[in-house]
């Protein structure tokens, strides 16, 4: 792929980083740098993504855990693979059950929302299928840094602290102790560089080692999330996790202007970004500076998402097919409603038929592109006693709603906003990219991709282009450094254009091209405490 790295629309923030033997790039210094050591003991692109995912569930617990969700795209001698390890519902948790409890809606916090976590799982199958190091060698890193304790960064401690005072306020059950006891020891969130250490998560780090995270649904683990469950109310028993294995997928994909954008199939919402540019490649875009293109892509993601969220859902209880919603008749149907006045998204007629993200990539010509999530923060509130354990609650995106796709069933996987993009050109990869951040990640992945395709511009600039983000009916917020002549030119269009001060809102980026000489080209989100390690 080519770029022009002097082509810039803006001050950007940082530099594109270059290497040729190995990247790993995040969202936290000290997890892209246990990647790196992966690929210099002479670790592949897989082996320092697990050893930087595993890192994360340490070094950013704000935003991810053991207890939570996982899905991944590996490019590996000349293919493309998909793992998909998001959890079910629990078998004995029904919309039946839960609305004649009195529940209107699904809660945030506590049980009800927590499904079978699949983290450990993505982790030892990725190992498993394409590592070439250890299971217990590229978990060590995160074990060290759960046991010897780390100074904790920034951006992650705000968020730590915003999280406090959301648990302290909501969080007022016995079972929510331990998340105190485990993440606020000092009655209150740590402070930047502070050291946090916590000697139960190590341990059960060292569990999913040793057994390649067996111990975490058949072992004494799975037993200690059970028992903790049968004490609360919970609704996780054994055999949820005994039954539970992560599923390889086929990746799905849509030719944008010459090149392959692909994401995993449902039940994550990736559909809504290739839907998006689906649409988008039907119209010119005249430029990055013109509101007319931001009014466009705008337009196309309300499209997108006004399908998606009445027809995605696990692929076993969909009526329409992912052919039909990325076929180019509908795709010419939804792109006929764009004019010049902002819409209210209506879902279509088809044709029948937190988080934490990181890319990683070796000279080896491998490279993955992986999310984890807990979801919202730390998820569920609630932590495993003795294992610091946090877990997630992937379970609170179901519907209540007997008539909706994604109404929560036994057994179940629900709407999922996790997703790891992927791009190629040519049969060959360009490589890995992605923006987490709940509903901000297909609008993410739409920006990226028409930021470095249509307008040239190098991934660092990419990731560094202020963003805009959907949220309702015809609201769209704004990052304050967006361009003010452009924000009331919106405004023209018809949209309830509003400024938002956390940047945190719009998502967290990272990126790695694979150029023509195999050179690698890494860029890393300024909204966080990013980093490419380059090797």
């Amino acid at each position: 792929m080519e770029f022009d790295p002097m082509r810039f629309n803006y001050p950007s923030r940082r530099n594109v980083v270059y290497a040729k033997k190995g990247m790993v790039a995040t969202s936290q210094s000290l997890a892209a740098q246990a990647g790196l050591d992966m690929l210099k003991k002479g670790g592949n692109a897989v082996d320092a993504a697990i050893a930087t995912a595993a890192c994360l569930t340490v070094v950013e617990p704000t935003s991810n855990g053991i207890g939570g969700d996982a899905f991944a795209t590996i490019w590996t001698d000349g293919s493309l693979y998909g793992l998909n390890a998001s959890g079910p519902a629990p078998k004995a948790l029904s919309a039946e059950f839960l609305t004649k409890a009195g529940y209107k809606e699904m809660p945030q916090l506590g049980w009800i929302p927590v499904t079978v976590p699949g983290v450990p799982s993505a982790w030892a199958a990725l190992s498993k299928r394409f590592g070439r190091l250890s299971f217990t060698e590229v978990l060590a890193p995160a074990i060290g840094y759960a046991k010897e304790g780390y100074p904790v960064s920034p951006v992650v401690a705000a968020a730590w602290d915003r999280a406090y005072k959301t648990y302290s306020k909501q969080s007022k059950g016995d079972e929510f102790g331990n998340w105190f006891t485990t993440f606020a020891p000092k009655g209150r969130a740590p402070k930047p560089g502070e050291i946090w250490r916590s000697p139960d998560h190590a341990a059960s780090l060292e569990r999913i080692a040793a057994t390649g995270a067996e111990d975490f649904y058949r072992g004494e683990l799975a037993e200690r999330i059970v028992d903790f469950s049968k004490k609360y109310g919970g609704y996780l028993r054994m055999d949820d996790l005994e039954g539970y294995s992560p599923e390889w997928v086929e990746p799905i994909k849509v030719d944008y202007r010459g090149y392959d954008v692909w994401e995993l199939p449902p039940n994550g919402h990736g559909m809504v970004a290739l839907m998006a540019l689906n649409i988008l490649k039907g119209f010119e875009l005249s430029g990055r500076d013109e509101a007319g293109s931001f009014h466009r892509q705008i337009e196309a993601i309300k499209l997108a998402f006004g399908d998606c969220l009445e027809y995605l859902s696990d692929p076993g209880y969909m009526k329409v097919s992912v052919g039909a919603l990325l076929s180019e008749t509908y795709a010419a149907a939804r792109r006929k409603l764009i004019g010049n006045t902002a819409l209210i998204p209506k879902p279509g007629t088809p044709p029948k038929g937190g988080t934490v993200y990181l890319a990683a990539a070796d000279g080896d010509g491998n490279m993955v592109s992986f999310i984890q999530s807990n979801f919202s923060g730390f998820g569920s509130g609630l932590v495993v006693p003795g294992t610091g354990i946090s877990l997630h609650s992937r379970g609170s995106s179901f519907s209540l709603d007997a008539s909706h796709v994604n109404c929560i069933a036994p057994g179940k996987r629900p709407y999922h906003t996790i997703i790891p993009g992927f791009l190629t050109r040519g049969g060959k990869p360009v490589g890995p990219f992605g923006v987490m951040g709940a509903l901000m990640q297909p609008q993410g992945h739409v920006q990226v991709i028409v930021n470095t395709i249509d307008f040239g511009m190098n991934p660092q600039s990419a990731l560094d282009a202020p963003r805009w983000q959907w949220a309702e009916g015809k609201k769209v917020y704004i990052e304050r450094q967006f361009p003010a002549e452009i924000a009331r030119a919106l405004a023209g269009f018809g949209h309830d254009v509003k400024w938002h001060d956390d940047t945190a809102f719009f998502g967290r980026g990272q990126i790695i091209w694979r150029m023509e000489d195999g050179t690698l080209a890494g860029a890393t989100e300024p909204r966080a405490d990013g980093v490419v390690a380059a090797w």
